[in-house]
């Protein structure tokens, strides 16, 4: 019994470690499916019927978005900067447009993620605010 309530100790801990890489610096594991749950595009909320159905996956390297009818509506290589607070994406597009580069910023706390991204040739974004030409979106994870 002792030996069982270690282990699961143990794992509890890992699990918090783990969403928390972004808290000491380094850069948030992001892999998983979420759900969208809340937007802005050009310093305007998006509506919940704008938002409603529209998950996202992320691999090691790639992110898909994909619309309440399950189209993939973006498909993107990513990169993360892991020496800052929160982390810098550099997304480069697969779907709509091949080779469009979208930067960004990226936070994860727990089971939530914020993503907010300049269009391409805009200047990326140094808050979770909005402003033309960049889109946010909350994400919580749907693997739970």
């Amino acid at each position: 019994m002792t030996r069982m309530l270690a282990a699961a100790a143990a794992v509890a801990l890992l699990a918090v470690a783990a969403t928390r890489a972004d808290d000491r610096g380094g850069a948030p594991n992001l892999e998983g499916g979420y759900t969208i749950v809340a937007g802005e595009k050009f310093g305007k909320k998006l509506s919940e019927e704008e938002v409603k159905g529209h998950t996202v996956r992320f691999t090691a390297d790639k992110v898909v978005v994909t619309d309440k009818n399950k189209q993939e509506v973006y498909v993107a290589t990513y990169k993360l900067d892991e020496g800052r607070k929160p982390s810098a994406i550099t997304m480069t597009a697969l779907i709509p447009r091949k080779g469009d580069v979208a930067r960004g910023i990226i936070a994860k706390d727990g089971d939530t993620v914020r993503l907010i991204y300049s269009l391409p040739g805009a200047e990326p974004p140094t808050e979770f605010r909005t402003g033309p030409q960049q889109l946010m979106f909350i994400m919580k994870n749907s693997n739970k």
